[in-house]
């Protein structure tokens, strides 16, 4: 398996080796008698090195073979990121006793020289100057980025830092890695747990398993003016892991389809004679590293190279590959096989075949009966799309999404409803262009993609597959209008929710006069306004900043020149670099309100530490603290926003608002990965805020029953998730969104689904109201926000 393996040779990293079958060391505690890391280089195919692919070179110092069946070999950037990843290459076979075993990794543009060759092969672009090596049990990827932590990983039995790589043994790394240089053990393989001092800088010595030390040959070699043996339909395979996935291939024929310049650079070839089993693609991405492809469509080729999985990240699916590709063009200029029409006749309504959660990549597809399947079962092959409904706007990444099913769960504006973790719409599908000289055109979710689009079926991380478009139909403008609600009566206290998404003081005023416009003019300016993600005053500045009265100034004066009123504002400010968000940025809720309309109660004793209680006197329910936070110490609120309660009167009546921002889904497998059904992990923290609010709210209620309770924010979650079902427990609140009617119960477009992570909820006391989600912003190409806001207007004095 090939996981996000980085898209440049030159790329800072460390490798490790994974054990599973051998009793293992503690790791660093105890040097390896045995097998060892004996040699690392990162250099090949850098500028003025000889060889032509980086490479990891093992060593048995022990009298008996070691076997390493079960093992594998792993990299992490030298200067590892909160998200690098280690990857990881498996291993087979043994190191006979004073033997060595020799793993190429991945070829630059440079070199001229062969390695010996190799007893495995991964595809890590190694760093030539700085990076680490480890020896662990297991293929599973390591977690450790501190030299501290992967001491910890009694997994690792050795470990090899050179250059400035922060992961290393001992006193520091090994020294003196380069382009022409190697890391490598003497002769006696002395291990005393010490890098600087057990390995040293020389000339490349690679030596395979049987001792030869030149003369190997690499995947690939040779431009033949036949076809080999392979064609892409062998390499494609019946399920999502091609049954060639590391091997070498010589002369798969196919016709150019497509190019890709930028980015993961490539083209796709495919198969004019097809094999007929529709579970089989005839198309694959010829993968070219930092090198322009050099070939156009049509024509008509003959490609050598390596067959490699690459998994975009540990969630996603793979995409099938040849790599290290030696190409011959045979002719230019032919007709390209036809395309396959994707329309709601073809596509399946199931989405996603079933594997109890663990992964899908073995199972055989099934393109009859589910999208992924179908989808994957075209991976790489020309398709077409035509009068296709956009249902996710366009991005800043020049994507957009359409449905090629017009009926599937439409919403009133042109969308596609979200509704249930198991009906999922099977019918989206992202297009992006890869025609870079026309620009992308600019669509509104309800706007069409008229006549045909056509191009290959591809596969990324974010959005799952997508249509890279050779032809790309035409934008047809159906005038998405921006939402205006009513304003509210006199009697009426209109309580809204807004996810300003990081609002500081530095950012531009266009985004402030924006934004400031939702609430004065969409919004009709509520009375209340439960602001989320509001920054400190110099937002991702990290120098313990925590007030947001810059912020806060700058927008509520920008409402004004809008045309609303002027608000003020309630907050407490966090810990410093203790509530999650952008880091520096400590994000918080905060309440603006028009005092010409309602009070806000101050009373002392809210803290960013202090939990606020409900309070029972002789006419009702008051807080102990307003502003005050919900349990702001529990568990629950670690590294995530707290809960901002306050009190306010209108027309004499008492009001509490709890203004919320759960904690994201991030980390949540996707919708579209190879592990079905997908784990939402996130999730379980969620819950427990929820059962935090919820918790707060029934100790509101105990005191008066009627309390008037207004519960809103961005919750992160779905109206049919556990998340709502914790917070509503005891029908203690009602979720707003349920009342509308289906087609109008989102506030938010991801991936091209209208959904629902915004809400407000009201306690049994709130007897009369009126609810409207103001789509502003999700639906929108151009957005302040990625969220809507919404709105309600409660009577406070309805009659009981």
């Amino acid at each position: 398996m090939h996981i996000s393996r980085p898209r440049s040779i030159l790329l800072a990293g460390a490798v490790a080796v994974t054990l599973s079958a051998t009793a293992l060391p503690a790791a660093f505690a105890a040097p390896s008698s045995t097998a060892v890391i004996s040699e690392v280089y990162g250099g090949g195919g850098n500028s003025g090195a000889t060889l032509t692919h980086d490479f990891i070179e093992l060593a048995n110092a022990g009298s008996s073979a070691y076997g390493l069946s079960g093992f594998s070999v792993q990299y992490l950037p030298g200067t590892p990121s909160a998200g690098s990843l280690w990857q990881v290459s498996a291993l087979t076979g043994s190191i006979a006793p004073g033997g060595r075993y020799l793993i190429a990794q991945a070829a630059g543009t440079g070199g001229t020289v062969a390695l010996p060759t190799p007893d495995a092969t991964g595809t890590v672009a190694m760093s030539a100057t700085s990076g680490t090596v480890a020896l662990v049990s297991g293929t599973t990827p390591l977690t450790c980025k501190t030299a501290a932590d992967c001491a910890a990983d009694t997994r690792i039995v050795d470990l090899v830092g050179y250059g400035s790589a922060v992961v290393r043994e001992g006193s520091g790394p090994a020294a003196g890695a380069s382009a022409t240089a190697s890391v490598a053990r003497g002769a006696s393989l002395a291990d005393t747990d010490n890098n600087a001092a057990d390995l040293a800088a020389g000339a490349p010595t690679p030596v395979n398993a049987a001792g030869q030390t030149s003369g190997g040959t690499e995947p690939g070699d040779g431009n033949p003016t036949e076809p080999g043996t392979v064609r892409v339909h062998d390499i494609q395979g019946t399920t999502r892991v091609s049954p060639l996935n590391g091997q070498s291939v010589t002369g798969v024929p196919g016709v150019v389809t497509g190019v890709r310049t930028t980015g993961s650079r490539g083209f796709w070839i495919q198969d004019t004679t097809p094999d007929g089993d529709a579970r089989t693609s005839e198309g694959v991405f010829v993968y070219t590293g930092s090198t322009a492809p050099t070939v156009a469509v049509g024509d008509s080729v003959l490609v050598s190279g390596k067959v490699d999985e690459y998994y975009p990240s540990t969630t996603t699916q793979s995409i099938t590959e040849i790599t290290a590709p030696k190409v011959t063009v045979l002719s230019s200029g032919n007709a390209l096989p036809a395309p396959v029409v994707l329309d709601a006749a073809s596509v399946p309504d199931a989405y996603a075949p079933s594997a109890g959660g663990g992964s899908v990549d073995r199972l055989t597809l099934d393109p009859t009966a589910y999208a992924l399947d179908l989808y994957e079962s075209l991976e790489g092959a020309r398709v077409q799309i035509a009068d296709t409904r956009v249902t996710g706007a366009t991005t800043a990444y020049n994507e957009v999404w359409v449905t090629v099913k017009p009926n599937e769960n439409p919403t009133g504006r042109g969308g596609t409803l979200y509704s249930s973790y198991t009906d999922q719409n099977t019918g989206r599908i992202k297009v992006m262009s890869l025609d870079t000289t026309r620009p992308f055109p600019v669509a509104n979710v309800g706007d069409e993609l008229s006549g045909t689009t056509t191009g290959v079926m591809d596969y990324a991380s974010f959005g799952g597959y997508n249509l890279q478009a050779t032809e790309l139909g035409t934008l047809t403008d159906h005038h998405l209008q921006r939402e205006v609600t009513r304003k509210q009566r006199d009697k009426e206290l209109a309580v809204a929710t807004y996810n300003v998404e990081n609002l500081d003081a530095l950012d531009e005023q266009a985004k402030f006069d924006t934004l400031a416009a939702g609430v004065a003019v969409n919004l009709s300016s509520p009375d209340i306004v439960s602001l989320e993600e509001i920054q400190d005053d110099n937002g991702a500045v990290n120098d313990g900043t925590v007030g947001s009265e810059a912020t806060l100034k700058r927008f509520t004066d920008a409402i004004v020149a809008a045309g609303g009123p002027q608000y003020a504002w309630r907050y407490i400010a966090p810990v410093d670099g203790k509530d999650g968000g952008e880091p520096g940025g400590n994000i918080r809720n905060v309440f603006l309100f028009n005092p010409e309309r309602v009070e806000f109660v101050d009373r002392a004793g809210g803290d960013a530490t202090t939990a606020v209680t409900a309070v029972k006197t002789k006419k009702g329910v008051a807080l102990s603290a307003s502003p005050g936070r919900i349990t702001p110490t529990n568990d629950a609120w670690a590294d995530s926003r707290k809960p901002l309660v306050g009190e306010f009167r209108f027309h004499g009546k008492p009001v509490f608002v709890i203004g919320n921002h759960f904690t994201s889904k991030g980390g949540d497998q996707p919708l579209h990965g190879r592990y079905q059904e997908p784990k939402r992990s996130s999730e379980t923290k969620r819950v427990k805020q929820a059962t935090e609010v919820n918790t707060f709210v029934k100790s509101l209620l105990a005191a008066d029953k009627s309390a008037q309770v207004i519960t809103l924010g961005d919750l992160n979650d779905f109206a049919f998730s556990p998340t709502m079902d914790a917070l509503t427990d005891g029908q203690v609140l009602k979720p707003l969104i349920t009342t509308l009617p289906a087609g109008e119960q989102y506030s938010y477009v991801y991936e091209g689904n209208s959904q629902t992570l915004d809400h407000i909820l009201t306690s049994p006391g709130v007897l009369r109201f009126d609810y409207d989600v103001v789509h502003i912003n999700a639906e929108f190409a151009d957005q302040a926000s990625d969220h809507d806001p919404q709105v309600v207007r409660v009577d406070v004095n309805a009659p009981k």
